[in-house]
């Protein structure tokens, strides 16, 4: 490990960790048997304990840092939900956990306490809650109590996979903030060990899908390459394919065919052709909203000042940049009612473009 930090912490330069004492993480929780292992790092010291599943739930409190584990069984993660409900959406948080608390508690969809507040409505995060922020942990843990709430009350939070979860479950550290590498040097652990199959976070993250359509929008991270309809897949099929193939080291032969292409750079994650590079036409976002059976396709991925409407908003954009920590919107749906909710929590209109 100590040759990936020195190498790692030259290339990450800008995101300097003062000293050992400064670095608070964790918990990672591993199911061992009948036990979860646990351990954290509490100012630069490595803490460990262990404790049996018999005695779940499980609460963790220790050094500012929190986790809570119900049961062991992530909750079943459908393609579609359909029904009366708001939705609201954001993305790319990249360890951004107190923009992301103010943003949320502003928009009134959890509380003063941090806890559930929107009903029975869903919430989505279009992907990348990794890399380049330092309270990628605090987020994960919040999220996936945030979900039990959510269901309990009968609302839904879905958490779509985004490059950054792919890349990080597949041991591509390029972007990930300098605190985690060491944090896994301190667990004498590979950082990408720290999400096993084995571990509470790591199997959550594997059970969560590439995408999701909640009523008449279909949400995923990049976007979906126009080539998609002529390959008839419909979401069902590219969502399963996907995660069939999530990490390649676990498989017993390297991605190949469709599966290849859908984590490539113009597959679901990576996608950036509504708004960069050779740009899709009118006429194929048509076919793709036809072929999907939505109305609109949610994206994150490429970053906007505020939420951004394309093809007469057939297309809208969600990552409003909040990985910089200042500022960040929330996008809401409400049956035909469409607004952006600012960081005080302000009501703001759409623009629609071509």
């Amino acid at each position: 490990i100590g040759g990936l930090i020195t190498q790692y912490a030259f290339s990450q330069s800008n995101f300097p960790i003062e000293s050992d004492v400064s670095i608070s993480d964790g918990p990672y929780i591993t199911q061992n048997n009948d036990m979860l292992d646990v351990t954290w790092v509490c100012k630069g010291q490595y803490k460990a304990s262990s404790v049996s599943i018999a005695s779940l739930p499980y609460s963790f409190s220790d050094c500012g840092l929190t986790a809570q584990i119900d049961n062991l069984i992530p909750p079943l993660q459908k393609v579609t939900y359909v029904g009366e409900f708001k939705v609201a959406a954001l993305s790319d948080l990249h360890g951004q956990y107190d923009l992301m608390l103010k943003l949320l508690k502003n928009n009134k969809i959890i509380d003063s306490k941090s806890n559930w507040n929107f009903g029975k409505n869903h919430l989505v995060i279009n992907g990348d809650v990794f890399d380049r922020g330092d309270k990628v942990t605090e987020i994960l843990w919040f999220l996936y109590t945030l979900e039990q709430q959510a269901i309990a009350a009968g609302g839904d939070l879905h958490l779509v996979l985004g490059n950054h979860e792919v890349m990080v479950l597949n041991n591509n550290l390029k972007y990930l903030h300098q605190k985690y590498l060491r944090t896994a040097e301190l667990l004498d652990k590979p950082f990408v060990d720290l999400f096993s199959s084995h571990s509470i976070l790591g199997a959550w993250l594997r059970s969560k899908n590439l995408l999701v359509q909640v009523n008449d929008s279909v949400f995923v991270h990049g976007g979906f390459h126009p080539a998609l309809v002529d390959m008839k897949f419909n979401l069902l099929a590219i969502n399963s394919i996907f995660k069939e193939n999530l990490v390649e080291d676990e498989l017993e032969a390297p991605r190949v065919g469709f599966a290849k292409y859908l984590h490539k750079s113009d597959g679901p994650i990576w996608y950036r052709g509504y708004f960069k590079r050779l740009r899709a036409t009118a006429a194929e976002i048509d076919s793709l909203v036809a072929h999907f059976n939505v109305k609109r396709i949610v994206v994150g991925h490429t970053s906007h000042n505020k939420v951004e409407s394309r093809y007469g908003g057939k297309v809208i954009g969600i990552d409003t940049s909040i990985k910089r920590g200042l500022s960040g919107e929330i996008l809401f749906i409400d049956g035909s009612n469409i607004w952006r909710g600012g960081v005080n929590g302000e009501t703001l209109s759409i623009e629609y473009k071509p």
